[in-house]
């Protein structure tokens, strides 16, 4: 049996929380540059079950966690910069994901036509400009929230919830919320990093 540094009331908490995590759900930010927008972002990714987090930032800075917006939510994700984005993007096209960006154009289509429960990675953009449009151009459909005010476009990081809850409610609908998605030599390997490895890491900190 393996050794955890938690308590048990913890550990199951964390193996149920990773029987919900969608890992063909994917989220990719192209340069956004506003550490609260990128927090709130990942809040959301955590709040609905994504493990995964890709982003991509033009100066080739690390990513800024501001935790008085995360929570700590930041912990329970895979966060990883990306040098070359459309490298990445292709490999998860090779491996069967849809690439959906967002993308205001009048051939963009709404968000909620989209089926998320197929494996998707959801692109979101800069706060000014919007994804890249290379990347709008790789992308296999491109998306708009529709609205009906004076303004445009909705702050990336609540666009980006608004999508997200509609990926979680098509999924939940589906069921895809009560097997889990991940592996079970994957739900161990994580419960090692958070119960073990990052337990060990916060003692040396401190």
């Amino acid at each position: 049996m393996k050794k955890y540094l938690v308590l048990e009331k913890r550990l199951e908490r964390f193996k149920s929380v990773l029987e919900k995590r969608q890992k063909d759900l994917v989220v990719f930010v192209d340069n956004v540059k506003n550490e609260h927008n990128f927090s709130a972002i990942v809040r959301t990714c955590d709040a609905v079950g994504v493990l995964y987090l890709y982003y991509y930032h033009e100066e080739g800075k690390p990513a800024k966690i501001n935790e008085g917006i995360t929570l700590g939510a930041h912990k329970w994700l895979f966060i990883e910069p990306v040098e070359d984005k459309l490298s990445k993007l292709k490999e998860f096209k090779e491996k069967g994901f849809q690439i959906i960006a967002t993308w205001i154009s009048e051939d963009s289509t709404d968000f909620r036509s989209v089926d998320y429960t197929k494996p998707t990675v959801i692109v979101v953009g800069n706060e000014l400009r919007g994804v890249s449009p290379e990347v709008a151009e790789f992308a296999d459909k491109r998306i708009v929230i529709p609205m009906f005010g004076m303004v445009q476009s909705l702050n990336v990081s609540v666009a980006t919830g608004v999508i997200l809850y509609e990926a979680q409610k098509q999924r939940y609908e589906k069921g895809m919320y009560n097997k889990p998605s991940l592996t079970q030599e994957e739900i161990e390997r994580i419960l090692e990093k958070w119960a073990y490895e990052d337990v060990i890491r916060e003692r040396k900190r401190s």
